[in-house]
């Protein structure tokens, strides 16, 4: 008889403190993957659709979206962080530090930073910090998550408990610009909208308006895209067993979404640069409708440049409601529409 090939996925017993992962599968970026993203998210930001407005920021081409690199890295993560996941909780920390472009090919390898096993003894949370890599070595994206991931054996022993002690943003002096950027030509109509970093205001609230109801073949497919093996979203026999007896939408596809929706309202806000914190509030299914809503938490000039400003943000999507209300946190929780919460920092000509 053959020894066992096929890998199971990490349970909570087999990360460390310490511990460095080199993930599988690099990906190279093609023009048919910028084309699906699209076509599943709808995203209108300009810089990722037309190359001569792309050309005019001084882009040699147009860069691939910034969400879709952060999936891509994500996705090589799955199968050694979060195949025996029962959520991912959150991230923070997070720096979109370089553009992809397509015939990029992205490589991830993350480190433990944190553990702590939870007090039911059959799961326990996991910190890790992921680094995407392009094919020259260069950093492109840094992010932590951390996901609650079930236990082998509950009667294994609990490690040291260590818990990382996380920024609660980033600071914008840490933000990247791209090289090259100009902003000059800039075209507000071409953008899709009149508005500037100077035209908004902390504490304003901008509701999206739009909703998208999410199916279930285009979340399958959004997942696949990026090659995400986590059993929760593919698995309808074992789902079918689980607490909701069925699929949960991948949390990235309603971040994309929500991306996508802000646009009515955000069409400037051309470039998402980090990723303060976050969280999937609660499952989202197909059928659902998503709506999403943002709030500006701070407006900050970008050192050194008199061109360019950066929105902090927090959105919100929610589910089956309209956001026209601003449904969000509520006492020591969130409303029950709530799907996700967003804390992000976008790039903006003044």
């Amino acid at each position: 008889m053959s020894a066992l090939k096929t890998h199971p996925g990490n349970y909570f017993e087999d990360f460390s403190v310490g511990q460095v992962i080199e993930h599988a599968t690099p990906r190279t970026i093609t023009a048919g993957d910028t084309a699906l993203y699209l076509a599943l998210t709808g995203s209108r930001f300009v810089p990722g659709c037309a190359e001569p407005f792309a050309h005019s920021l001084g882009f040699p081409e147009t860069p691939v979206d910034d969400w879709l690199v952060f999936h891509m890295v994500f996705g090589k993560t799955v199968p050694d962080i979060s195949l025996n996941a029962v959520a991912n909780l959150g991230y923070a920390a997070g720096r979109f530090l370089a553009p992809v472009y397509r015939g990029d090919t992205l490589s991830a390898v993350s480190e433990v930073i944190g553990l702590k096993e939870n007090s039911n003894g059959e799961t326990g949370t996991v910190h890790v910090r992921s680094i995407g890599q392009n094919q020259l070595g260069e950093t492109v994206l840094d992010y932590v998550r951390w996901v609650m991931v079930r236990k082998r054996n509950k009667a294994s022993p609990a490690p040291i408990l260590n818990v990382p002690t996380l920024p609660d943003a980033v600071p914008v002096e840490a933000l990247a610009v791209p090289d090259g950027l100009v902003l000059e030509a800039y075209d507000d109509a071409r953008a899709g909208s009149p508005w500037r970093w100077g035209d908004y205001a902390v504490g304003e609230k901008i509701d999206h308006v739009d909703g998208v109801t999410v199916e279930e073949a285009e979340h399958q497919l959004a997942t696949r895209l990026y090659q995400n093996t986590a059993k929760v979203h593919f698995n309808q026999y074992e789902q079918g067993q689980g607490r909701f007896g069925r699929r949960l939408i991948y949390g990235g596809h309603v971040i994309s979404l929500a991306r996508a929706l802000s646009f009515n309202g955000l069409g400037n806000a051309f470039k998402i640069a980090g990723l303060n914190g976050g969280r999937h509030v609660a499952p989202c299914f197909a059928g659902d409708t998503v709506y999403a809503w943002s709030e500006v938490l701070a407006a900050e000039a970008m050192p050194g440049r008199v061109d360019l400003g950066a929105l902090r943000l927090r959105t919100y999507a929610v589910k089956n409601r309209s956001a026209a209300d601003f449904p969000g946190r509520i006492d020591d929780g969130y409303d029950p529409a709530v799907i996700l919460e967003l804390d992000y920092w976008v790039l903006m000509p003044r």
